[in-house]
């Protein structure tokens, strides 16, 4: 799978772009706040139909201006693919294929699988269980459909349940009849999400595990534990017994929401004990076990985004990410850095052929191959 081209129309910084690009090593090259990242966020939403970073589509609009579009073609198992990424500000947002609009945007997740690289991604390490979650859920709904309908059905039924919380709260009353719908599928929709990242994460361990000890030298064991409320025996239980704490607080205390996965290298805990070194290799190989679970599963290698990596990663990780380039691992790959002569210098030593975009002034001025 690869994107053959790029079309920005008041897309963030750029009033109007149309960029051709290479079928293995894209680089975007500018200075600090040029718009490298915006053109790999233009990428993310053709794929993912929403922004990496900032969640508000009308945030995406250039200054002034009343929408934007974003246009892409892409080759998918030798098929030809044309996506449209339309917003205006007040309206829904409008994603067609081949012309086609979608009636559900998520029926769109999963078709042009994506991994991106970005200094932000720290946070699935050092930040709280949301992040985590977050990030999983991210990864199992692009691989499966069903994950992700499980998802939204379940966010559905949580909010409309909390909202009933409050209600109760606020009158000082109670009706059980009224939760029992909402408090009979969060019961039934956490176990059928658990299963599924009970299932994932066993697919997943062996490709992360194999890539920390090639990082690492296999210094030490790391491990991924899935803790959940739900695989305790007492949980429906539980989650009933909790109603009186769930009025106080008027929201859900018990579910799948709550889960959070434990990262450990040799038993303790990365986030307290792990060095700068040890996270830095725990996150590479985090996103380069997702690469290749996606390519198991959809049979395609993804699209590849590193933001502005390699002002966070050592030589000793970045020589292996860019090992596995120079052996073809990858498929399409677009990197943004800020200073091109260190992109330029590590490409050329492993003879890759690669085309490079400088960006100022809100436009691209100078279009290299090399």
């Amino acid at each position: 799978m690869y994107l053959k081209n790029l079309k920005l129309i008041q897309f963030k910084n750029f009033q109007a772009l149309d960029l051709v690009f290479n079928q293995g090593v894209n680089c975007f090259f500018g200075s600090n706040g040029a718009g490298k990242t915006n053109l790999l966020d233009a990428i993310h939403y053709l794929c993912l139909t929403k922004s990496a970073f900032i969640p508000t589509d009308s945030h995406h609009i250039k200054h002034g201006e009343a929408f934007f579009t974003i246009k892409g073609e892409f080759e998918l198992k030798e098929k030809e693919l044309g996506i449209n990424c339309f917003f205006e500000g007040g309206r829904k947002k409008r994603i067609e294929v081949n012309g086609k609009p979608y009636t559900k945007l998520s029926d769109h997740i999963g078709l042009l699988p994506l991994v991106i690289i970005a200094p932000d991604d720290t946070e699935i390490i050092n930040g709280g269980s949301e992040e985590r979650r977050k990030f999983f859920d991210s990864m199992i709904c692009q691989a499966d459909q069903n994950y992700l309908h499980l998802l939204i059905r379940y966010q559905q039924n949580l909010k409309q349940r909390n909202a009933l919380l409050k209600r109760f709260a606020e009158e000082k009353r109670l009706d059980k009849l009224q939760l029992a719908p909402y408090d009979e599928q969060l019961l039934k929709l956490s176990k059928e999400i658990n299963r599924t990242r009970h299932a994932f994460l066993s697919q997943f361990l062996i490709h992360f595990q194999t890539h920390y000890a090639s990082i690492s030298g296999s210094k030490e064991m790391v491990n991924i534990e899935y803790q959940s409320q739900v695989d305790k025996e007492s949980f429906d239980l539980d989650f009933i017994n909790n109603l009186n704490k769930d009025l106080l607080l008027k929201r859900t205390g018990f579910g799948t929401h709550k889960d959070d996965f434990n990262f450990t290298f040799d038993g303790q805990q990365i986030k307290k004990f792990g060095s700068q070194g040890q996270k830095k290799s725990f996150l590479i190989s985090l996103k380069l076990a997702q690469f290749y679970i996606f390519k198991e599963i959809k049979g395609t290698k993804p699209i590849l985004l590193l933001d502005d990596i390699f002002d966070k990663l050592d030589d000793f990780r970045i020589h292996h990410l860019i090992r596995a380039v120079a052996n073809k691992e990858f498929g399409q790959l677009f990197i943004s850095d800020a200073r091109p002569e260190r992109s330029k210098e590590i490409l050329t030593r492993i003879t890759a052929d690669y085309k490079s975009f400088t960006i100022a002034n809100n436009t691209v001025l100078e279009v290299e191959k090399g």
